[in-house]
């Protein structure tokens, strides 16, 4: 196989204690936190202990100061071991880049110390029940009056949305204006007219909790802003490459993953007096997804050393969103037929990611989204 060279030894080393750090107290946990619907908030405050969240955050700003690659590890190793409870990537990588990068020097420091403390667990409440992908189209409003922003709207398949503690939330401040009329707010939990619906139930990722939101007559201080009003949209559309990239690295490792449950239990499954594994038709198939995986991977590896530069464009992201998670679901369908009855019993990983996968080709843009996005490059 080709070798990996994005990862120095020290990104290595970081590996090792996320991997044993989920294995020890997370995995034993996972089946229960799908029973309850989302994982427990002791685990979000010892991953701050051990220096898991907001990795590329400055420490200037509150965060630990490493490197995004750092990230993609924890993203990597929560994906091979199937833990789709685990909301960190959305917390560190998503949300609290923006109050990172936008915030005021306050916001920055009252929220983003406890961000990565796992004091504060965050949300991005973006989709609404009837936009979709369409954020352009949000009905939520902010409106000011007098030195507080009144919000009104709801929002709904909000990751965190049950344990978050501070929420962005993306409401217009001119519905007349489209995309330039979109603004970005912080808002805290328990707050007044701010309520959490039901944590809903799903067909896959059972122990993340992830919710309906609704906002009546919700008044927030005009310092709650996130940067500038109007500029909402655009900020929304400058941080979604590595938002979809994170996307794409997790679909892959959690698609490697499947082919080694598959590669074990076909080997150690017998079948007409031999094993699975032995008769072709399993090993080309094997041998299909093995490729396939490759050429993934070394693409999501150049994808990364792009965005360490810098350089990952807006349609080559897309391109990474939909091209690894159409993958991942096609790798995992092939590994449940080739577990047979197995494959469908919930106690076997390869169903629970099966299941959990068919959400990645919607969220973070759907792929048809991605595909409109890489055809206007064109």
């Amino acid at each position: 196989m080709i070798p990996r060279t994005v990862f120095s030894s020290d990104h290595e080393i970081f590996r090792d204690s996320v991997r044993k750090f989920f294995e020890t107290e997370a995995v034993p946990f996972h089946a229960q936190w799908e029973e309850d619907g989302q994982v427990s908030r002791e685990l979000w405050r010892k991953a701050g202990e051990q220096g898991l969240l907001c990795a590329p955050i400055p420490e200037a700003d509150g965060g630990l100061g490493a490197d995004f690659l750092y990230s993609a590890v924890v993203i990597e190793e929560a994906a091979r071991l199937g833990l789709s409870g685990v909301g960190f990537s959305l917390h560190s990588d998503i949300a609290v880049p923006y109050i990172q990068r936008y915030g005021s020097a306050a916001q920055k420091q009252k929220y983003i110390p406890k961000c990565t403390s796992g004091e504060i667990v965050t949300a991005i409440a973006m989709t609404e029940p009837g936009t979709g992908s369409d954020l352009q189209s949000v009905k939520t409003t902010a409106v000011l009056d007098g030195d507080e922003y009144v919000i009104n709207g709801s929002k709904t398949f909000i990751t965190n949305g049950q344990m978050a503690d501070l929420v962005i939330v993306v409401a217009k401040t001119d519905p007349k204006g489209g995309a330039k009329g979109t603004s970005l707010f912080l808002v805290e939990a328990g707050t007044p007219g701010f309520t959490k619906g039901q944590n809903l139930h799903k067909v896959g990722m059972k122990a993340q909790d992830t919710s309906e939101l609704f906002f009546q007559d919700v008044r927030v201080p005009k310092e709650n802003l996130l940067g500038q009003p109007g500029m909402g949209f655009i900020y929304l559309m400058q941080e979604l490459p590595q938002e979809r990239l994170s996307v794409a690295v997790g679909a892959i490792a959690n698609a490697e993953a499947a082919l080694k449950w598959t590669l074990d239990y076909t080997r150690e499954r017998k079948a007409f007096g031999r094993s699975v594994f032995d008769f072709q038709n399993t090993r080309f198939k094997l041998a299909e997804i093995a490729t396939e995986l490759q050429i993934a991977r070394v693409f999501v590896d150049r994808c990364l050393e792009l965005h360490m530069n810098k350089k990952l464009d807006v349609p080559t992201a897309a391109m990474a969103k939909y091209w690894c998670t159409d993958l991942q679901c096609k790798v995992l369908d092939e590994c449940v037929q080739l577990h047979g009855g197995y494959g469908y019993m919930w106690e076997y990983p390869v169903a629970r990611a099966w299941a959990d996968a068919r959400v990645q080709r919607i969220y973070a843009g759907t792929n048809e989204i991605m595909k409109e996005i890489i055809s206007r490059s064109l």
